[in-house]
Formats: structure tokens, C-alpha cells, sequence
């Protein structure tokens, strides 16, 4: 006989959906927020002139600003208020992590300050995110007053007026992030992320289809690459879908006349604890080089630095030097992030103190040393899954010999975040389902 937990899972069907009118509201908010995002990168700061700053852009469309630009969702090639998207706030989340880490008052804050401690930390992640904004918006506006005809206006006046622009935008981003968590569906920033990449599809589609109809592309290359997608998408959710459980046995103790604990759980491991930081930093990290020389194209370098744009022109797209340098720093940043968001010894700490151990493993450091050896097995394979699927667009758009819209990066991105609010959204409607089920239960109980 199936569970009650099974039985509702079942039930959760369009009639479960269209009765869960809170759920309704959560979506319609989401989506008028996104409405929002989108319109809002389509809104240039003041003071430019877009045709020059295009031209002066497609020039720099494989370095950072592309990947910025991507994840922006077009905003900055448009130089819109939006154009640092949530990046700052992105950034600052992860100085921050790292922080509690190493240093001593915000590691007490994470391990000992409770809701407090969490929300002290989130308050401190703001601020920072407001310096950086500050500081990348006063950057961008220095570079656009000293590319030649750009701006209208250069001068003081400008410069405020963009960094006020592209600050507040910012901000804002990270506010409307904040909201849909609150009061949407899903993790609003990664919405948001989401939300940006996701609107570079129809391009792709058309690209592919213009390649294909100029005989730039064949055919049977447009289907192999259908059908790459396809099962690349698929072993992206079958990897994260994947865990490791170690089972943890919690001893029975007597309270009185009764017998408590004795019941025994799981501590879920997942194959890939990084998540999307490894490729995002080690595009970004790779892409610099190259933006920074496009920047410096004009200037005339000494005899002895002849060799760096030859260097320098091997870091792009589908080149192999950038591949292996790739691969190896998202090896490198798996196996960095792991260390940083999961501390096998504050695990192991937890789980005494709670009265929990794993079977045939003593409390305290053996099993601090057993979980570590478990996920660090667990990072190989995440290492190679993530190194896969990123490599894999880059070799394709080396035989292609163009670009592409979509890389590793942005397919993981995408795949997760709907994995994630598919996720949400089921829970609301077991959510919806119980409540519907406690109330069945006291009408009844009424009634007798």
C-alpha cells in the first residue's frame, strides 16, 4: 500500500495546480519581476552614443565583457542601467564566503551567530556589493570618457551620472533578487541569471539556422549538435540529481518509561558541491588577458613583449591552449570551492554533538576524515562532469570555426536554476495538498 506522502505525490496533478492560489501569486510576482529585469536592459545611461560604443564592443565580444554581457542578458552591449547585473552582489557573496573561512569574527558569526549570525553576514554581503558597484561602475565610466567618441559629454557631470546610473541599478537587481525569494518562486538571483541567458536562445536558434541555410553549417552537423544538446542536458540532470548518502545512526536513549532514538537517517553528499563558481572563475580569470589586450591594441609594444598577442590570442574560444588551461583551472576551482562551502570537520562536530555517528566509524576526527575521503572522490567525478560539459561547446565551436551564443557555462546555469524552481514549485503544491488534507481531517473529526 502506498504512503500518504506517495498518494499525494500522485495527486499532484493540473487540478492540484489550478486549486493552489498561492502558488498563482508567487508565479505572477516572479514573472512581472523578470518583466521587469528585461525592460530595465533595454534603458541606456545617459550620455552615450550606442552606435559608436557597438562597434567599439564587437570587438571585445569574445573577452569578458562577452560573458559579462551574456550573463546581463544583452545589457551590456546596450550599456543599460542594468548592466552590472547582480555580479556585485554575486561577487561579494563569495568574498564573503571565503571570509568565514579564515577570518576568526565572521567564522564565529557563520558557526555560532544562529539567524543572527546569518543575517549580520547577509547585511555585511550587501554592503560590499555597494563598494563594488561603486567601484566597477566608477571603472566603467573612466573607460567610456577615454574611448574616443563614445560619450557626448565627457567630464565630471558623466562620470556621476553613470556611476549613480549603474550602481543603482545594480542594486535595485539586487533588491528585486531578494523579493522573488521572498515572495516569487526560486532563488531570485539566479533567476535573474537565468532570465538573461535564457533570452540569447531565439539568437542561437536563428544563428544555427543561418549557418545551415549559407552551407557555413551542414545538416547533418545542425542535428549532431541537436542532439549533443539533448544528452548534454540530460547528463546535467542526471549528475546533479546524484548523491552520496552516508548513513548516520542516532543511539537510543530512555527517557523515564519511554524509549527515544534508535531511528537512523542520511547525510546526502552531492557529486558536485562547487556548483557553476569553478567555470564562472576560470572563464573569467582566462578571458582577462585577452580583453585587456583588445584595449591595448593600438599601443606599440616594445621589442621585447612582440610574443604576448600571440600568447595572448591562443586564451579565446575554442583555441587549445585555452581549453587546457580551462580544464585544469576548473579542476583546480571544483576542488577550491568544495573546501570552502562544505568543512567535513564542523560536519563531524554537528553530528556528535547531536548524538549522531556513522556505523563502524568513531565520532569526532575518524569521521571527519571518512566524510572528507568520500567527498573528495565525489569532487573527482564532479571535477570531470563539469570539465565535460564546459569543454565540450568549446570543441564544437572549433570545428565550427564561429561563435557561439550558449557555452558549458550558461547550459549549466540554465539546467540547474529550472531544476531548482521545478523543485520549489512541486514542494508548494505538497505544501497546498497537506493543508487541504489536515483540513479534510478536522472537518471530519468535527463531524463526529
Amino acid at each position: 500500500m502506498a504512503s500518504a506522502a506517495e498518494q499525494l505525490a500522485a495527486n499532484m496533478n493540473a487540478g492540484a495546480f489550478a486549486k493552489a492560489t498561492d502558488l498563482h501569486k508567487r508565479l505572477w510576482f516572479t514573472l512581472g519581476a523578470l518583466i521587469i529585469y528585461r525592460l530595465g536592459t533595454h534603458i541606456p545611461i545617459p550620455g552615450i552614443n550606442l552606435d559608436v560604443f557597438n562597434k567599439a564592443f564587437q570587438g571585445q565580444s569574445q573577452g569578458v565583457l562577452g560573458m559579462f554581457n551574456m550573463f546581463s542578458g544583452g545589457a551590456v552591449q546596450r550599456m543599460a542601467i542594468f548592466a552590472l547585473n547582480v555580479m556585485p552582489y554575486i561577487s561579494a557573496s563569495i568574498i564573503v564566503q571565503l571570509m568565514g573561512t579564515i577570518y576568526p569574527p565572521w567564522e564565529k558569526l557563520r558557526k555560532e551567530g544562529g539567524d543572527a549570525g546569518r543575517k549580520q553576514l547577509n547585511q555585511y554581503t550587501r554592503y560590499l556589493a555597494v563598494v563594488l558597484a561603486l567601484g566597477q561602475s566608477f571603472a566603467i565610466a573612466m573607460g567610456l570618457q577615454n574611448s574616443p567618441g563614445v560619450v557626448y559629454e565627457p567630464g565630471p557631470a558623466f562620470i556621476l551620472s553613470t556611476v549613480v546610473a549603474l550602481t543603482g541599478g545594480s542594486m535595485f537587481m539586487m533588491w528585486l533578487g531578494e523579493q522573488i525569494t521572498a515572495r516569487g518562486v526560486g532563488n531570485g538571483v539566479s533567476l535573474i541569471i537565468f532570465a538573461g541567458i535564457a533570452q540569447g536562445l531565439p539568437q542561437l536558434t536563428v544563428q544555427l539556422l543561418t549557418m545551415t541555410r549559407t552551407g557555413a553549417l551542414s545538416g547533418f552537423t545542425l542535428v549532431i549538435i541537436a542532439l549533443m544538446s539533448i544528452a548534454v542536458i540530460l547528463f546535467i540532470v542526471f549528475v546533479e540529481r546524484a548523491q552520496r548518502r552516508l548513513l548516520v545512526q542516532y543511539p537510543k536513549r530512555q527517557v523515564g518509561n519511554r524509549m527515544f532514538g534508535g531511528e537512523s537517517s542520511f547525510l546526502p553528499l552531492k557529486v558536485n558541491t562547487a556548483g557553476v563558481i569553478p567555470p564562472i572563475f576560470a572563464s573569467s580569470l582566462l578571458l582577462l588577458p585577452a580583453t585587456a589586450m583588445g584595449f591595448l591594441a593600438t599601443t606599440n609594444l616594445p621589442p621585447w613583449a612582440q610574443w604576448v598577442p600571440t600568447i595572448v590570442g591562443q586564451l579565446q574560444h575554442g583555441r587549445p591552449l585555452f581549453m587546457v588551461l580551462y580544464g585544469g583551472m576548473i579542476v583546480f576551482f571544483c576542488f577550491f570551492y568544495t573546501s570552502v562551502v562544505f568543512n567535513p570537520e564542523e560536519t563531524a562536530e554537528n553530528l556528535r554533538k547531536y548524538g549522531g555517528f556513522l556505523p563502524g566509524i568513531r565520532p569526532g576526527k575518524r569521521t571527519a576524515e571518512y566524510i572528507d575521503y568520500v567527498l573528495t572522490r565525489l569532487t573527482v567525478i564532479g571535477a570531470a562532469y563539469i570539465t565535460l560539459v564546459c569543454l565540450l561547446p568549446e570543441a564544437l565551436m572549433a570545428k565550427i570555426g564561429g561563435s557561439l551564443y550558449f557555452g558549458g557555462t550558461s547550459i549549466l546555469i540554465v539546467v540547474t536554476v529550472t531544476m531548482d524552481t521545478v523543485a520549489q514549485i512541486q514542494s508548494y503544491l505538497l505544501a497546498h495538498q497537506y493543508e487541504g488534507l489536515i483540513k479534510k481531517s478536522k472537518l471530519r473529526g468535527r463531524g463526529k
